[in-house]
């Protein structure tokens, strides 16, 4: 490329991040060369300035630098550690999409400071076409369970779809402090993003609040250790940023292990429990476009198996597909 061009956002682009555009058709240009490109306006849309963030529309012109002068344009190599890695992660796989198991302390996507994460070491499983596999939504650094991956563009498109539309059905486990009360129900509220102490975390406000977006999610407890902490289990109706943890602070029982929001005084630990955020995605239900249903369950991780033993909780007590407490 000698000289600046403009490259059309495709339809089946549309509403993709201008970052992950640039993953797509510029894999070579890393994300912090993205940003400076973008700081010094020589990334543009529609002729306007331009964020990593920003989301594109379908037959928007995007202005690409050149790049080759800048950037050494190399064939990438897949690396075979990173394909292992992810390979012991598949739950399921077809022709669309995986199912993997994600590693609690494990990014979905890249970020201040975050080099290794999802998103980038899903390049090492690129398609026929030689296109690396696209998430479809989105678990916290410290959640592990049920990531859905599309293989391919037209896949993203269409569980893009499912999980706007909600016909995706998520379900959690969390170790909580306390014993919610009831022992079922369901919190609605809505939620902005604040600084906290320094800290950018979501936070309870009203509806009119600037950036206010309605949650609601439901939960059951499935049994409860010396009345002292509980194992809940929760639907996200909707799909905000740290919903599960902000809605269980809300109802006076914090998920434990939880860095932002577990907020009781004098907290006096159990012994044995596991370190870290003690959430987890363990189930995902949803319409295939053949007509079928994906129905997959995710084993849960070694330090919630630790809690799990250490407050005699038995993940075995319910069977996997049709005894879920969800549904008894």
């Amino acid at each position: 490329m000698s000289g600046p061009r403009l490259q059309t956002v495709g339809r089946d682009e549309d509403g993709m991040r201008l970052d992950r555009w640039f993953g797509v058709h510029f894999p070579q240009v890393t994300f912090g060369h993205l940003q400076k490109l973008i700081r010094t306006g020589q990334v543009r849309i529609d002729s306007g300035r331009a964020k990593t963030n920003s989301r594109l529309e379908a037959g928007q012109a995007v202005r690409v630098p050149p790049l080759d002068a800048e950037v050494k344009r190399i064939e990438r190599k897949i690396d075979a550690e990173d394909a292992s890695f992810l390979r012991s992660l598949i739950l399921y796989e077809d022709d669309d999409l995986y199912v993997f198991n994600k590693p609690h302390g494990l990014a979905s996507q890249g970020g201040s400071g975050t080099k290794r994460h999802m998103d980038g070491l899903l390049k090492s499983l690129p398609n026929k076409a030689g296109e690396a596999p696209r998430l479809v939504h989105r678990l916290d650094r410290d959640t592990s369970g049920v990531l859905v991956v599309a293989k391919t563009r037209a896949a993203a498109s269409y569980l893009g779809k499912v999980f706007q539309s909600r016909s995706a059905q998520k379900i959690y486990w969390a170790i909580v402090y306390g014993v919610p009360k009831p022992a079922q129900g369901s919190i609605s509220c809505f939620l902005a993003k604040q600084i906290v102490d320094g800290n950018e975390q979501m936070v309870v406000v009203e509806q009119n609040h600037p950036g206010a977006q309605h949650s609601k999610s439901f939960y059951s407890i499935t049994d409860t250790a010396a009345r002292r902490f509980s194992w809940v289990t929760l639907k996200p109706v909707t799909g905000r940023t740290h919903q599960l943890r902000v809605h269980m602070q809300q109802l006076g029982n914090p998920i434990m292990g939880d860095p932002r929001y577990f907020d009781i005084e004098n907290f006096q630990g159990a012994p044995g429990l596991g370190e870290g955020l003690q959430l987890h995605a363990r189930r995902i239900r949803l319409p295939l476009e053949n007509g079928k249903t994906l129905d997959v369950s995710a084993a849960l991780p070694p330090q919630m198996m630790q809690s799990f033993e250490a407050l005699g909780f038995d993940p075995d007590r319910f069977d996997v597909k049709e005894q879920d407490p969800e549904n008894a």
